[in-house]
């Protein structure tokens, strides 16, 4: 089964949700996508979080999973996880450590990217170096 994860810039509009709810909705029904990792970092990471808590509420079937880059706090909810040789990086290199794991476990990369700078640029242009199907709302 195919795995997506997301990539975008921590200040994105709340206007690209109902394009985001037609990606994933698309993803779900015709590409048999079950399993999605998302980050905790800035606003897109939140709209993700929300529109695949609506979704696995419509499709129980689905699964999602916070991939965080430290170590978890009581508040960091059931939805999260700590990928597996993370304890051993320097937490200076954690975020991106954790974006490389993400990218590795995914077939679809949705991103958000509308400058080519940043964080979100950079795992979006790795996406697309690894050969990942790329979609860029």
């Amino acid at each position: 089964m195919p795995v997506c994860t997301f990539f975008g810039h921590r200040d994105c509009p709340d206007t690209i949700k109902p394009q985001l709810r037609e990606v994933l909705n698309d993803l779900i029904a015709n590409h048999g996508v079950t399993v999605f990792y998302v980050g905790h970092q800035g606003r897109f990471d939140a709209l993700v979080r929300g529109v695949l808590g609506q979704l696995q509420k419509e499709n129980p079937r689905i699964s999602y999973a916070v991939v965080l880059s430290r170590f978890p706090r009581e508040a960091d909810g059931d939805d999260t996880m700590l990928p597996e040789g993370i304890e051993s990086v320097h937490p200076r290199y954690r975020i991106s450590w954790r974006n490389k794991w993400m990218i590795q476990q995914s077939d679809i990369v949705v991103t958000y990217v509308t400058h080519n700078f940043g964080g979100a640029a950079q795992f979006k242009e790795m996406a697309d170096r690894l050969n990942k199907h790329v979609i860029n709302l």
